[in-house]
């Protein structure tokens, strides 16, 4: 990930204050120590990307590394394009998206009883947010000129940029009383799919990345409020844990990197083998 070009990692979040901790600041975290020269963390949490940003000088390797953080609320058009016109003004480029925002399951009603407000909300951050993000960076990666990579095999063509969502192994599985949350994530691999054929012709790459628990704030919410939930996990990964927050990181940070230069429009499933069989009642 390192080399003489000003690299920018864009980081859209919302709503859980992503980018102040979690997946968000792990990415953040694991692109300044990979080499890229600049990370714009943006989260509706403007305090917390403040602390993000400044907490990243600790871990870059790029002799002229430089974080800002930006306030932004995904599901407002405006101020999405404000956040990508922000990178672009302080960093020349963007090279890399990562699109970490997003809702978790905000009840577990099964469908006859569902409240519609709770499926529109989580439509609007999951869905309409990302696509805000996508359509907004997508658009500003087209104008800028294309990178290489340069190894012992010769210069390798990296496009303009690579952009990756945050899915989840519900993107491909359901599960009782999760019809908002499931559905978002169905939808965002064909938000994926689709954004990535589109931006074909501008040399774009547009990947998913799809876990199932992982240990964040979030995950520690949600056990406080399920105590079951840890025994559940146990019983259903294969490795008895949650991914790790830096696992997470990594898969994303490979999207990025010329490892994954013929990648595009995939949905890369985190759940060490959980979704390969039906787990066993007895394990």
């Amino acid at each position: 990930m390192t080399g003489s070009q000003n690299f920018t990692l864009y980081l859209s979040n919302r709503s859980q204050g992503v980018a102040a901790s979690g997946i968000g600041k792990g990415v953040a975290l694991a692109f300044a120590e990979a080499g890229v020269a600049g990370v714009v963390v943006a989260d509706v949490n403007e305090h917390g990307a403040q602390s993000t940003a400044e907490e990243l000088g600790q871990y870059a390797t790029h002799n002229r590394f430089r974080a800002i953080a930006v306030k932004v609320d995904i599901v407002d058009e405006a101020s999405v394009q404000d956040m990508v016109d922000t990178a672009k003004k302080e960093f020349g480029r963007i090279d890399y998206s990562v699109n970490s925002a997003g809702l978790g399951n905000l009840s577990g009603a099964l469908t006859p009883n569902l409240k519609l407000d709770v499926f529109s909300k989580t439509i609007d951050v999951n869905i309409k947010g990302t696509l805000y993000c996508v359509r907004a960076v997508s658009k500003a990666m087209a104008d800028q000129e294309p990178s290489t990579h340069s190894d012992r095999h010769g210069d390798r063509e990296l496009g303009r940029g690579s952009i990756v969502n945050l899915g989840s192994v519900n993107s491909y599985t359901a599960a009782p009383g999760m019809l908002p949350y499931t559905t978002s994530k169905h939808a965002l691999m064909g938000l994926t799919k689709s954004a990535a054929l589109d931006c074909l012709q501008n040399r774009i790459r547009i990947n998913a990345v799809c876990p199932s628990w992982v240990d964040t704030p979030m995950m520690q919410a949600s056990l406080q409020r399920v105590p079951m939930l840890g025994e559940i996990i146990g019983k259903v990964s294969p490795l008895q844990r949650a991914a790790s927050v830096p696992e997470v990181a990594d898969y994303i940070i490979f999207l990025c990197s010329p490892s994954a230069s013929y990648i595009n429009g995939t949905g890369l499933t985190m759940d060490a083998g959980a979704t390969l069989t039906t787990p066993n009642p007895r394990m």
